[in-house]
């Protein structure tokens, strides 16, 4: 496979070629375009129980589909995401894994697996939903974010907004809590925050879709 993440990083749009014999899974609706030769299926995100899981506790999207290139020639795929922001590129050893919050996975390809794990309620808190999409290696993974990414490694505690987590190891804990006192919480407009506690890597993006709604809700008749 060859693969070139273009206009980056506020409107990167991930362009594809899968060579002949290769496959790909992705987000329903990320297809931006594709040669007409490449063969598409559509299933269960993980299994019907785990799709439904993940779209009614999760946030994510009831199905995933798969791109085939069973011609005798290199086809093209456009895959994008539905917000304006950066893609990145995450290659999974074997056995390793990563957790993506809701709306960050575009695409995976190899030997990677999905699954749907229970996140708990303090992750129902934060707005990241009930249940998480952990993903494990070996194998690409491509996920996005609203605005640019980056890669922080935790050792210790970490406090994060929880509007900009995007992605992060399975070991980490989360903790959420109140950005300050009761009254600080309020006034800074911080609210609540997540506190990330192990070793292990994060991945925060730069803007985030909750602040942006509140800045629109007030001017939008």
């Amino acid at each position: 496979m060859r693969y070139e993440i273009r206009h980056k990083p506020s409107f990167a749009t991930l362009f594809m070629q899968l060579q002949p014999g290769e496959r790909l899974t992705a987000e329903a609706g990320s297809m931006a375009s594709m040669d007409g030769a490449m063969q598409m299926i559509t299933a269960f995100s993980g299994g019907f129980f785990p799709a439904l899981l993940k779209t009614f506790l999760g946030g994510e999207s009831l199905f995933v589909n798969t791109f085939y290139n069973q011609s005798d020639r290199p086809l093209d795929l456009v895959l994008t995401q539905s917000t304006v922001g950066d893609i990145i590129r995450l290659e999974l050893k074997a056995g390793e894994s990563i957790c993506l919050q809701p709306g960050a996975y575009i695409a995976h390809m190899g030997g990677v697996s999905m699954q749907v794990q229970w996140a708990g309620f303090k992750s129902w808190l934060s707005g990241e939903g009930l249940f998480k999409l952990k993903l494990q290696g070996p194998g690409l993974l491509f996920f996005g974010a609203y605005g640019g990414i980056t890669e922080r490694r935790v050792q210790g505690d970490l406090i994060v907004d929880t509007g900009h987590l995007v992605a992060y190891s399975p070991q980490l804990k989360m903790n959420i809590q109140l950005a300050g006192g009761l009254m600080g919480s309020i006034t800074s407009g911080e609210g609540l925050v997540n506190r990330m506690t192990g070793q292990g890597k994060i991945y925060l993006q730069s803007r985030s879709i909750g602040g942006l709604v509140n800045f629109l809700r007030p001017r939008v008749p």
